[in-house]
């Protein structure tokens, strides 16, 4: 109980720690030019403009892993897959996987709910044109790595696109190749999902699907040993 509740604080720090980085000036500059210059549809809304934290149950089994906030999504909302399509898309898929209580996520008061799932990301801050640096990339690989090393109960990674698998792939060192729904045993007995992102453009284009979201989240539960009851309320 102890070492628990020492790695559940020391998860709290490294939030506070994220909350409060400034590794990357380019992208703190242009995260708060964008809050400063929204488009016409969100004018008038005070925008977070800081890096976004993690999101979800740290004793989870299943831990989903993404590329960074969207500029209008989790820049303006402050929470991960947040007020924008993709995470309209990655919700809907958690949703009918019973990992969440609601099918979208608009906003940090809006009661969305996950269950057995923690998200976090490559970057917490949003890049200009979806494009981070190399450099911004390695500024936030030790919040990750040593994120997911706090995790007391993590047993399956979902990597969701090529950069979020290339950075779990370097933080257990291992080197897998991407292909969506690829699932690779790692050295420690755990496992790596691989899928595409659920961006509006994979989706719109038939890329990926809600359903093939949903069935990574499905196969997810599988390898952590979760049923396929639903905890969502009725």
């Amino acid at each position: 109980m102890q070492e628990l509740e020492e790695r559940l604080r020391r998860l709290r720090e490294l939030q506070d720690a994220i909350l409060g980085c400034n590794r990357c000036p380019r992208l703190r500059r242009f995260d708060v030019e964008v809050g400063l210059n929204p488009p016409r549809r969100f004018r008038g809304q005070a925008y977070w403009s800081r890096p976004v934290p993690s999101l979800g149950d740290p004793l989870a089994p299943i831990v989903v892993v993404g590329m960074a906030p969207a500029p209008h999504g989790g820049n303006r909302t402050g929470r991960m897959f947040t007020g924008d399509q993709s995470g309209n898309n990655f919700f809907r898929a958690l949703y009918e996987a019973c990992l969440a209580n609601k099918p979208t996520s608009v906003s940090r008061d809006d009661g969305l709910q996950v269950y057995h799932v923690y998200i976090t990301a490559s970057l917490h801050c949003a890049p200009p044109d979806n494009r981070p640096l190399r450099e911004e990339i390695d500024n936030c690989f030790p919040y990750l790595k040593e994120e997911l090393g706090l995790l007391p109960n993590a047993r399956v990674f979902v990597a969701l696109g090529r950069l979020a698998f290339d950075q779990l792939c370097k933080v257990f060192n291992v080197r897998f190749e991407f292909r969506h729904g690829a699932e690779y045993r790692l050295p420690d007995g755990r496992w790596l999902i691989a899928s595409y992102h659920p961006s509006p453009r994979n989706v719109n284009t038939g890329t990926l699907t809600i359903g093939d979201l949903r069935n990574i989240f499905e196969r997810a539960k599988q390898l952590a040993g979760i049923g396929d009851e639903c905890e969502r309320p009725s």
